[in-house]
């Protein structure tokens, strides 16, 4: 039974948040209702990371059967493939192909970054404005038109039909910006950061710092911390210590943060702007952007605010710190 090898290979969502792939499954399958639904999460919005789009372009019908599998597992009425505008357009007419007679649906998003959260994604395809429900309910339980469903990511999907398939070899994809020979590569998920670096020819000759797991949320790790495997969605972008600003950084996390904001709680909405404003003064005010961030990691309504926090908090503590101290 596929869930059971979903339990066994170890399979966690590869979208950012890690959640066995197998339990989420199991709940799905196992939850009250006659309708349920299957979507397959290719948002991919959060900068430098482009392992979704590397998987349409070169194992797009992996990530359809498993798609397909996880509809027959837990007895679906329909599969969603949500995907970013950009991807949508490129490989529509692919995919149309791929789905024919798969009762699986092309979902173009018709929003940015916040449109890949789980919840948001459902209120978009349900025709709603693009704005996060408070959980619980969680989808597995209360998802799509309030029925059962699995939202996974596009390489969630891939990798379990691949152990389907006992093709697995417990790898996964990682996305690298910032070095010699930047892209995707796929490589075991046992390895640590400072591995993926050194085995595809990229641990930087300088002194830098890395953003790990995503290109605007993601915590910010010396070189000293690259002996754990990458978070969130596997990204790894090296930044030269001497000569990125640090401040310079944080502006542009700040206009993407404000451009990709829905505006649905005041702490997310109100504290990005004010992070923004602050960054755009002569002098660069560290305590009260310290105390933005904490009010976003405490108060934010979604994981968007608490993404901020997190890019924020951790540049401040180990890269901010030390590069006033040598002023």
């Amino acid at each position: 039974m596929i869930i059971e090898q979903l339990k066994e290979s170890g399979l966690k969502g590869r979208g950012g948040a890690g959640f066995p792939t197998g339990l989420k499954w199991e709940a799905v399958k196992n939850a009250p209702g006659d309708t349920k639904y299957v979507v397959c999460n290719v948002s991919e919005g959060e900068p430098a990371v482009a392992k979704d789009g590397w998987l349409l372009e070169h194992a797009a019908q992996t990530v359809i059967d498993g798609v397909a599998l996880a509809m027959v597992t837990v007895a679906a009425a329909r599969g969603y493939l949500y995907l970013r505008k950009d991807y949508y357009d490129k490989f529509k007419t692919k995919l149309q192909k791929l789905v024919e007679g798969k009762n699986i649906e092309l979902f173009r998003e018709p929003c940015g970054y916040l449109g890949g959260e789980e919840t948001t994604l459902l209120e978009v395809i349900e025709g709603h404005r693009a704005e996060p429900r408070l959980k619980p309910p969680y989808p597995t339980t209360s998802g799509l038109f309030g029925c059962p469903t699995i939202i996974n990511n596009c390489e969630t999907f891939y990798s379990a039909a691949k152990i389907a398939a006992g093709e697995y070899k417990q790898t996964r994809f990682y996305t690298l910006f910032g070095v010699k020979k930047p892209g995707v590569y796929e490589l075991p998920e046992s390895l640590t950061m400072e591995q993926v670096l050194r085995e595809t020819g990229n641990y930087p000759a300088f002194d830098f710092f890395v953003q790990a797991g995503g290109g605007a949320s993601g915590a910010i790790m010396t070189k000293e911390e690259l002996g754990v495997v990458t978070p969130g969605a596997g990204s790894i972008v090296v930044h030269d210590e001497k000569k990125t600003d640090p401040r310079a950084l944080m502006k542009k996390w700040a206009r993407f943060f404000i451009d990709e904001n829905c505006g649905k709680c005041v702490p997310c909405r109100e504290g990005v702007y004010r992070l923004n404003e602050i960054l755009a003064r002569p002098k660069f005010d560290e305590p009260g952007t310290r105390d933005i961030v904490a009010l976003l990691k405490d108060a934010s309504y979604c994981p968007f605010g608490k993404g901020v926090a997190n890019a924020f908090e951790t540049l401040l503590d180990k890269i901010w710190t030390k590069t006033t101290k040598k002023q």
